[in-house]
């Protein structure tokens, strides 16, 4: 009974050991798990204000995109209008320059007309002046000679005239001899 006493004593105090030792090994466990807990919950809150702040960044993002979405649709549009807008202005500068075109070449059609016209009577021109100035120069021919025919008459009509003029002075004295005769005969009586 002594030794089944032991025995038993002894077992219980390798039990008690045992289980001093669990225990040591549980409160080293609990010890362990509630770092862990209190690392999970630090890891939780972590993780939640992760998933805020990626839900926040997210909600961000969408507004972000929705608005680039919208700003290039509006940028599209405005590009779609002024393509419109250039095209249109385009499609009139095009009809213009084909306009000014088709009047340069008319211009040039009357430009090489009016040159041709313009070389004709000039052609005409210089051949009036050159019959012209063929004229005049005989017209001046003729008028010199007939100038010096009118100076050569002239001269032969001073000198007729000289003539005429001596011829009327010695009639003159003539004359005033003739009356100084009859008024002498006049006077004598017996002859009256």
């Amino acid at each position: 009974g002594v030794f089944l006493y032991n025995h038993l004593q002894q077992k219980v105090r390798n039990a008690e050991a045992l289980a001093q030792k669990y225990k040591q090994q549980q409160e080293a466990l609990s010890a362990q798990l509630q770092v862990v807990y209190e690392h999970r919950s630090r890891l939780e809150r972590s993780l939640q204000k992760e998933r805020g702040e990626h839900k926040k960044t997210k909600e961000d993002f969408l507004v972000y995109k929705l608005e680039a979405q919208e700003a290039l649709n509006k940028e599209k549009q405005d590009s779609m209008n002024r393509y419109g807008a250039l095209s249109s202005q385009h499609k009139i500068l095009k009809n213009q320059h084909d306009d000014v075109k088709k009047q340069l070449l008319d211009l040039q059609l009357q430009h090489n007309s009016l040159r041709l016209e313009h070389r004709k009577s000039l052609e005409s021109h210089s051949q009036k002046l050159a019959q012209l100035q063929q004229e005049k120069d005989s017209e001046v021919t003729n008028l010199q000679d007939t100038v010096y025919k009118l100076r050569e008459e002239s001269k032969l009509l001073r000198k007729a005239h000289q003539e005429v003029h001596s011829q009327l002075l010695n009639a003159q004295a003539q004359m005033e001899e003739f009356r100084q005769l009859k008024e002498a005969l006049q006077k004598m009586p017996g002859l009256r």
